[in-house]
């Protein structure tokens, strides 16, 4: 079909939408709804994805964590919960394997008289008497910020001067500063935690989280040196072991010298299984994986359903345009179109018609995403775009072409008759 043409059809298939604007609405709605599921669906998914990237980059792709039990994927089994814990020896012994370049044993406080509130407690500023809730308390030491990205936003991280000696210093995260001494610096100002004073020498940055929207628990944190942590609640015990080492290829020679090490400390027979777990950042991103790949089956099967329900409308409308225009088609015929052509033309029309319910489908999709990066991550996608966009154009030939044919078989003479 010439260039001329095509124009035609294209401008036919608008005056079309134009004469019957609520029947060429309702045709495709359904072709609106799916490319607008898929644009919204997409982009919270590709924002998501963005974000879980982002954070499992700032983890570092050279680090391993080393705990009694998996804490990614699965849930903990009787016998992993019973398993003897990690210990800081454990922890310094790993310092001594090739390629590692720092070991950072972590304990955390647990408050078990608290239901829903593990982990947490309070802390006070001594001057204002501001109090922050739900306050994470840690026990590092200096290597933590080799091993992690902890920014400092003021102020320093505690020494080895500081944990040799059990110093009553302490780091705090961003949100629990600006609570606790909201306008001014935090450095040198004095908090109370367990009934003990702290000095605070240091203010973290605040830290990246996977799902935006809201404030991030691990900016509400403080931080003490190991010794000084094992003083106020000795009773903690349970080891978190990071280790970072020198360069990502060695991952496997690192694991394979870190696990002959375990399995030795902590008497392991022979033929017996790990009790232990050694898991890298790969750990979290293939369990986000699996959890994105839920999520795109739904956009699938959503938009799928939509865009066949827009379809079978779209074939509906065109056997009906078909029928309406059957003595038009056996004037056509009648001066000289062919077969080809009346079929070009319907099908056209119906690619037109799913083409402009793909456009209207993105523009709104397109806004609802951008109105989305107020509660949750979200980004636009060119390819779910484009994608998008060419599925609304592939329902409208694949469901056009039925009617197109039925009108390119008409009989001329008998369309002439029709009434």
């Amino acid at each position: 079909m010439r260039l001329s043409g095509i124009n035609e059809t294209v401008k036919m298939a608008f005056d079309t939408l134009r004469t019957n604007k609520l029947r060429s609405g309702l045709t495709i709605l359904g072709i609106v709804i799916g490319v607008m599921t898929v644009i919204v669906i997409s982009s919270v998914v590709t924002g998501l994805n963005n974000s879980v990237s982002d954070l499992v980059q700032s983890l570092g792709s050279n680090v391993l964590f080393v705990f009694r039990f998996p804490v990614f994927g699965q849930r903990p089994t009787t016998e992993m919960l019973t398993r003897k814990q990690m210990t800081y020896e454990d922890a310094v012994a790993m310092r001594d394997l090739a390629h590692v370049v720092a070991v950072a044993p972590t304990l955390q406080y647990t408050d078990n008289t608290a239901p829903g509130r593990g982990g947490s407690t309070a802390i006070k500023s001594v001057e204002g008497g501001k109090k922050m809730q739900n306050t994470i308390l840690e026990g590092d030491v200096p290597d933590v910020t080799k091993v992690s990205e902890l920014g400092l936003r003021e102020g320093r991280f505690f020494t080895e001067n500081d944990q040799d000696r059990a110093a009553n210093v302490a780091v705090l995260g961003g949100d629990t500063a600006d609570g606790l001494f909201e306008g001014q610096s935090a450095i040198g100002k004095e908090v109370e935690v367990a009934g003990v004073i702290f000095t605070v020498v240091g203010v973290l940055d605040k830290q990246k989280q996977a799902f935006g929207g809201g404030k991030n628990p691990q900016d509400n944190k403080a931080f003490f040196p190991i010794t000084t942590f094992h003083r106020i609640h000795p009773e903690q015990l349970d080891y978190w072991i990071t280790l970072k080492y020198d360069d990502p290829k060695n991952k496997s020679f690192v694991e394979d010298e870190l696990t002959e090490l375990l399995r030795r400390r902590r008497k392991v027979a022979n033929e017996a299984p790990d009790n232990f777990a050694i898991f890298g950042t790969d750990s979290l991103t293939r369990l986000w994986n699996q959890i994105t790949g839920g999520l795109f089956a739904l956009l699938f099967a959503l938009s799928s359903v939509a865009l066949l329900v827009g379809g079978v409308g779209v074939m509906n409308i065109m056997l009906v345009s078909v029928t309406e225009r059957t003595r038009e088609i056996g004037i056509r015929k009648a001066i000289g179109a062919t077969k080809q052509t009346i079929l070009g033309q319907f099908t056209l029309e119906a690619v037109t018609l799913c083409a402009v319910g793909g456009v209207i489908g993105l523009a709104i999709g397109s806004v609802i995403a951008l109105g989305l990066k107020f509660v949750l991550p979200s980004a636009l996608s060119t390819i779910w775009v484009a994608a998008a966009f060419l599925s609304s154009c592939a329902i409208g030939l694949i469901f056009g072409i039925y009617p197109a044919w039925k009108a390119a078989n008409l009989n001329p003479i008998e369309a002439l008759r029709y009434e």
